[in-house]
């Protein structure tokens, strides 16, 4: 095999003309606009709507506050700033209930660049790390053009009520050599929440193995009424070597800054600011300010936030659970459904075509986040809520006309 034929491999893994938020691609004005005609208002459900969900008033106000501060806000250190990693820390050490300094914490250019530095900061060509499938489209995409081989333990979710990681699986994975596992908590794209057995589970399997830990703990704040959360980091037998990724780029709806944070083993975190010296040098020096209004919004703000999007999720739910033959779970965390649809008389890529060109709806087929067979499609229910309501049901409208047999 040449060089540039592993280069081309490596990029065509990438795939990203499908990948979320990039579904517009596929498609022209024209057809979007022949949806909206036929069906009302276009909703792109790839990805959180940040007109109907604010960011919080306070992130404009501090950026430009660290403008006007020039060149010491702009040129910050490679990590990001000293004082800010700080104030950070110990704020995310009331929420995690693990306490750790600003020397264990990164700033990255959003999440995806922590994730991604996580990732190549522990594995290379030839190495073997498992993922949870499904789990986040970029978990299995990031290894494979690193060169690495990723290995899929399975979730459960097939069942409306239950869920849980195939455990087993997982040992089997440590016990045969790999050395990393990733996976998200709450998942992308189930809203499924790790439960505090799994947790210590997971915890126990990677001491034992001698096994790092990459948590990405993007939606931990967006909780439904009952829910609670376990943090892998705070874990009495919490392995010795992981990495936390967090950001306030979803529930907060700061995804235009570009922030994200990765906390953890000290080692890791300064591997990762060695790669992160040449890919990006930092996150912007001006954004990084917006982090001091991140876990300090007014009082009631998160708590209004989670009971908006609770609301848009228990409608969309409703409508989806209308339609025969589809199967779908109620997330406990996040912003998103995952339902798996019947046999369609078309593939599982042109009905996300056909619901863009006809119904005005953008949403990301489920091969994004599973190497299974499946029929499931992604929505971001971070919404508005009536335009998303009208959208799901021009949604369970196409789903019975082009079901098998309709």
């Amino acid at each position: 095999m040449t060089l540039i034929n592993t280069i081309d491999q490596r990029f065509a893994s990438l795939a990203t003309d499908n990948a979320p938020g990039q579904e517009t691609r596929q498609g022209n004005d024209t057809s979007l606009m022949r949806g909206e005609r036929m069906s009302g208002r276009p909703v792109d459900f790839s990805h959180g709507d940040v007109d109907a969900f604010r960011p919080p008033e306070a992130a404009a106000t501090l950026f430009a506050e660290a403008l006007n501060a020039g060149g010491s806000q702009a040129y910050t250190e490679y990590r990001g700033s000293r004082a800010i990693r700080d104030r950070l820390a110990r704020r995310l050490a009331g929420f995690t209930g693990r306490s750790f300094d600003a020397d264990s914490l990164i700033l990255t250019p959003g999440t995806q660049g922590a994730l991604f530095l996580a990732v190549a900061a522990l594995v290379g060509p030839g190495d073997r790390i498992a993922i949870a499938d499904p789990d986040y489209f970029a978990n299995r995409k990031i290894p494979a053009f690193l060169g690495a081989e990723a290995v899929p333990v399975r979730l459960y979710y097939e069942s409306t009520e239950e869920s849980g990681l195939d455990l087993e699986a997982l040992e089997d994975a440590f016990r045969e050599g790999v050395r990393v596992f990733l996976f998200s908590n709450p998942n992308n794209p189930l809203g499924v929440i790790y439960s505090p057995l799994e947790i210590e589970a997971i915890a126990a399997l990677a001491g034992r193995y001698g096994v790092t830990v990459i948590c990405d703990q993007l939606y931990s704040r967006l909780l439904y009424s009952g829910e609670t959360y376990t943090h892998l980091c705070a874990q009495p037998r919490a392995p010795e070597n992981m990495v936390t990724i967090m950001g306030p780029s979803k529930t907060e709806s700061l995804s235009g800054y570009r922030l994200g944070v990765a906390f953890g083993t000290p080692a890791i975190i300064e591997r990762m600011e060695q790669l992160q010296a040449i890919v990006s040098l930092r996150a912007g020096g001006y954004a990084q300010r917006v982090l001091d209004c991140w876990m300090d919004e007014p009082d009631g703000w998160m708590a209004q936030r989670i009971a908006d999007h609770q609301a848009i999720r228990d409608d969309l739910v409703g409508v989806l659970r209308e339609v025969d033959g589809v199967s779908v779970r109620q997330p406990q965390a996040g912003s998103y459904l995952f339902p798996d649809l019947p046999p369609l008389d078309v593939s599982l890529h042109d009905f996300v075509r056909l619901l863009r060109e006809q119904a005005g709806v953008i949403v990301t087929p489920g091969s994004e986040f599973t190497r299974r067979p499946t029929l499931g499609i992604r929505f971001n229910f971070s919404q508005d809520h009536a335009a998303a309501l009208a959208a799901m049901q021009r949604v369970a409208d196409m789903i019975a006309r082009y079901r098998s047999g309709a």
